[in-house]
C-alpha cells in the first residue's frame, strides 16, 4: 500500500523541519540554543484573562459544547474592537465567526469557497498556510510579489489577464510574515477598486495589527469603502494578548463569505472551549495597557536585536512592524542559500533562525528571526554570531591565529 496521498504528494517537504531536527539534537547533546526560529510569544497571557478563565472554567456548565461561530459575547467584544480601532461597524451576527487561531481560520475559508483548479493569487514569500491551505483544498496558486509598492499592482493586473481560468481569490498579509511591510490605505483602496472590477475576493491576514514600532498603525482593509463587498479579514489573539496556546481568532467581513465559513465551520468543529471564549472576550473588552506593555517589549527587542547584531558584523533591518526581522543574509555567506546558512548559525553559534526559503522561493537570501528572546540571550546571540562571522572573515583570507609555544607544546 502506497503512503503517497493525494493531498499529501501536493505538499512539499518540510523546511523547517530539518533545521528542527538539528536544534532538538543540539539540546539533547545539553548545548544552549537560542532559539529565534518559531514565533511562539514566551510572555505571560496578561493575569486578569487568566483569571477570567480560572473563574469561568469552574462552572461545570462551561464544559458542554461551545458555539462553532464562537459566543455572542465575544462576536460582540470582536465588534466593538474594530468599530473603536478602525471604525468600522460590523454585525456580530453576519459578518463575525470565531476560529480556532487566524491560521485555522484561513484553513477553514479556503475549504469553503476554493474548488479543484480555482487559481488562488498568494504573495511570495508569506506564511505557509495562505498558500498550503489552498492547495489542500484543490487550488493552483500563482505568487505575487510580497510588495507594496507599484510591482504589486502591475503584477496583480499581469496574473488576472494572463490566469486560466480566472483567479478568484487574492491573498493579501500586512504586517507582513515574514518580511514585515506594513501597507498603507492607499494600497488597500487600488486593491480594492481592482477586486471589485475583477470579481475577485480578498482574504486579509491582520494577525499583527497590534505589533506595530514607531507609531505608524496598520490600517484594516474593511476601512476601505466598498471593501465589504469583496474582503474578509482574519485577526488573532495569539500575539495581541500573548495567548498563541489558547488558539482564538476571527474571522470578519462579507457576509456572503462569513457565511460559507460558518457552515464549514459547522461540519468541523463546536469552537474553543467555552471558558477560553469567556476569557478572550475579557481580553478584549478589559484594560489595554496589557497591549501596549506587550509592544513595548517587542520594540525593545527588536531594538536590541538590531543594534547588537549590528555591531557584531550582520546589518539587519529595523522591522516596522511584527514580531520578526527579515534580515538578509551576510554576503560572505550568501553562496551558501538560506537553509544551509541556518543550519551552519545554529551548529557553529548556537542561533536558530527560519530559513527564507521556507516561505517561498523569493524568501531565499534571507533568514527570519523572531523576536521571542529577552534582550540577555539576543545579546549573547550577537556575540556568538560575531565570533563565527571573524572566524569565517579569517578563513576567507588564510588568517592563522597566533598561538603561545604553550599551546604549540600542547
Amino acid at each position: 500500500m502506497t503512503n503517497d496521498f493525494h493531498r499529501i504528494r501536493r505538499l512539499p517537504p518540510y523546511v523547517f523541519e530539518q533545521v528542527n531536527k538539528l536544534k532538538a539534537a543540539a539540546r539533547a547533546r545539553g548545548e544552549d540554543i537560542i532559539d529565534f526560529g518559531m514565533g511562539n510569544p514566551d510572555m505571560p497571557t496578561p493575569q486578569h484573562i487568566v483569571e477570567k478563565l480560572v473563574e469561568t472554567v469552574r462552572n461545570p456548565r462551561t464544559n458542554r459544547y461551545s458555539a462553532s461561530k464562537g459566543i455572542q459575547g465575544l462576536r460582540r467584544a470582536q465588534a466593538a474592537y474594530y468599530q473603536r480601532r478602525f471604525g468600522v461597524a460590523l454585525n456580530p451576527e453576519t459578518q463575525i465567526v470565531a476560529s480556532l487561531g487566524s491560521k485555522e481560520g484561513f484553513a477553514n475559508m479556503a475549504q469553503a469557497i476554493t474548488g479543484p483548479g480555482d487559481v488562488i493569487l498568494v504573495p511570495n514569500p508569506t506564511y505557509p498556510i495562505h498558500e498550503f491551505g489552498f492547495i489542500m483544498s484543490g487550488g493552483v496558486i500563482r505568487h505575487l510579489p510580497a510588495a507594496t509598492d507599484s510591482t504589486f499592482m502591475t503584477s496583480l493586473d499581469r496574473a488576472v489577464k494572463h490566469s486560466v481560468p480566472k483567479p478568484t481569490a487574492l491573498v493579501l498579509n500586512y504586517p507582513s510574515n515574514p518580511t514585515a511591510l506594513v501597507a498603507d490605505l492607499d494600497f488597500y483602496k487600488e486593491v480594492v477598486a481592482y477586486a471589485k472590477k475583477h470579481e475577485l475576493i480578498v482574504l486579509s491576514d491582520l494577525a499583527y495589527a497590534e505589533i506595530y514600532f514607531d507609531d505608524v498603525l496598520p490600517p484594516s482593509i474593511l476601512e476601505v469603502e466598498g471593501a465589504m463587498d469583496v474582503a474578509v479579514e482574519f485577526t488573532s489573539l495569539s500575539k495581541t494578548y500573548a495567548m498563541p496556546g489558547w488558539r482564538m481568532g476571527f474571522a470578519v467581513g462579507n457576509e456572503r463569505l462569513i457565511q460559507a465559513l460558518t457552515r464549514v465551520k459547522s461540519y468541523l468543529d463546536y469552537g474553543a472551549f467555552t471558558p477560553i471564549q469567556v476569557a478572550a472576550t475579557a481580553a478584549l473588552n478589559g484594560p489595554q495597557d496589557c497591549v501596549d506593555e506587550i509592544r513595548a517589549v517587542y520594540k525593545s527587542r527588536r531594538d536590541c536585536l538590531v543594534d547588537s547584531i549590528g555591531r557584531a558584523g550582520w546589518h539587519i533591518p529595523s522591522p516596522p512592524a511584527t514580531m520578526f526581522a527579515w534580515a538578509p543574509i551576510p554576503e560572505s555567506f550568501a553562496h551558501m542559500g538560506s537553509l544551509e546558512f541556518s543550519k551552519l548559525l545554529l551548529e557553529k553559534a548556537g542561533v536558530a533562525v527560519s530559513p527564507g526559503i521556507g516561505f517561498g522561493e523569493y524568501g531565499e537570501g534571507y533568514v527570519r528571526i523572531a523576536l521571542v528572546e529577552n534582550e540577555q540571550r539576543t545579546r549573547q546571540a550577537a556575540r556568538n554570531i560575531r565570533k563565527l562571522l571573524l572566524e569565517s572573515e579569517n578563513a576567507r583570507h588564510n588568517v592563522i591565529p597566533i598561538t603561545s609555544n604553550a599551546n604549540h607544546a600542547r
